[in-house]
């Protein structure tokens, strides 16, 4: 390089940079860092000892970040947050001792959120989603996946797939989008049940599939939701299409999901608070990751424990997400998530910290690219008036970052 040529486009340094470690034990430090950045991608992340040329010779634009602290952008793996209307009256009633089967059952839960969804317009549910995604952006949140299964017809389904892909675009940021046509029976279906789970795996997945709108599928495997035979021929289904699967599975009983899911090599089993030895075994066994969702634990106070210690031994990766839907996890900050994980399931900072970094992004299929700070990864981070990468599970309502990077372009 000559004296004064530029290399890369921006250089971000005297920082700290932590990084996660894949065990969940520690973090990697580097002090005094360097991040360098070309296009959307690092091509440098090391001490600034360890630049090739002085600081001002190596990129075009420089950002001197004080010694603040410097992760990978946060990635929330699991969100329903496309909906219409919310489930404020719901929560009433569960303080008054109503729970999530009575809910469903009197017509509440997803189905309501179902009618508020049909009703609501593109701009609308464009409108209400944004709000939504903006909070996770404010907490540190750099890539998002979110979930259909609000619609639970065709053109409902496909209008929040798209939804998904709109946020994508408006916002600037990776948005993972999966098919959950199995969430709930919508009532139009109620006296024909199989019919309805033929036409979502026959008809809707391919249709839907086929318009690119499908980067997974999930369904809700649960008593009352779909039975693990009628999740088994959609994951059928969907490794015909090639398209990867993930659950809902054994969080208010054990019907065998993870293990269902890690059968077919799904990228992650969410809930999983029932879930058994034979479960967590099989989970290691195809590299399935389990994704926590403390808040849904947190909101319909359960009592059982998703198998912590087991998945450990196992050496099953954990990921940490929101769950941000209006029924059962109306969490909008996935550092409020990180932090309901240490105090209601006893993980450490460190497992947080890789829960919505590394193994959130393998969950999603972006292990590869997301999720650390490495040469050859997007270059999405997250810049923190913060000394320790324990306070991103330490604080509770803190401010957010300093500023975000997204594809290699800051955001304040």
């Amino acid at each position: 390089m000559k004296t004064g040529e530029v290399r890369w486009d921006h250089l971000l340094y005297n920082c700290r940079a932590v990084d996660p470690r894949p065990d969940g034990r520690g973090y990697a430090i580097t002090e005094s860092a360097a991040i360098g950045i070309a296009g959307h991608q690092i091509v440098f992340c090391g001490s600034m000892s360890e630049l090739p040329f002085a600081a001002a010779q190596c990129a075009e634009h420089l950002h001197d970040l004080a010694g603040r602290m410097v992760t990978p952008g946060l990635i929330d793996c699991h969100t329903h947050l496309v909906f219409a209307g919310n489930r404020a009256d719901e929560f009433e009633l569960r303080l008054g001792g109503a729970d999530y089967q009575q809910i469903a059952r009197a017509g509440g839960g997803i189905a309501s959120t179902v009618r508020a969804t049909r009703a609501a317009s593109d701009d609308e549910l464009l409108a209400q989603s944004l709000v939504r995604a903006r909070a996770l952006l404010d907490d540190g949140v750099t890539c998002i996946e979110i979930k259909s299964g609000y619609g639970l017809n065709l053109d409902s389904e496909r209008r929040m797939l798209q939804t998904a892909r709109r946020l994508a675009a408006a916002l600037g940021i990776e948005v993972q989008a999966t098919f959950l046509g199995l969430h709930a029976l919508p009532p139009e279906f109620s006296e024909r049940r199989d019919a309805y789970v033929s036409a979502v795996i026959e008809d809707w997945l391919p249709a839907l599939h086929a318009e690119g709108l499908v980067d997974a599928v999930d369904a809700f495997c649960e008593g009352i939701a779909f039975s693990a035979d009628e999740v088994r021929r959609l994951f059928v289904k969907a490794r015909s299409l090639g398209v990867p699967v993930k659950l809902h599975a054994d969080q208010l009983s054990d019907l065998g999901g993870a293990a269902l899911c890690a059968e077919f090599d799904g990228r992650s089993a969410d809930h999983i608070e029932y879930s058994g030895p034979a479960a967590v075994a099989a989970m290691a066994e195809h590299g399935t990751v389990a994704v926590l969702l403390p808040g849904a634990f947190y909101c319909l106070r359960e009592t059982t424990l998703p198998p912590i210690n087991a998945l450990r031994h196992a050496g099953v990766a954990m990921a940490v997400s929101t769950d941000l839907n209006p029924g059962t996890s109306p969490v909008c900050s996935l550092r409020m998530a990180m932090n309901q994980a240490c105090t209601l399931f006893r993980l450490t900072p460190a497992e947080t910290f890789a829960g919505v970094t590394i193994h959130a992004a393998r969950a999603l299929g972006l292990a590869d690219r997301k999720g650390r700070l490495q040469c050859g990864f997007d270059a999405d981070l997250a810049i923190w008036n913060m000394n320790s990468p324990a306070e991103l599970s330490y604080w509770i309502g803190a401010p957010g970052p300093h500023s975000i990077w997204i594809a290699g372009r800051e955001r304040r």
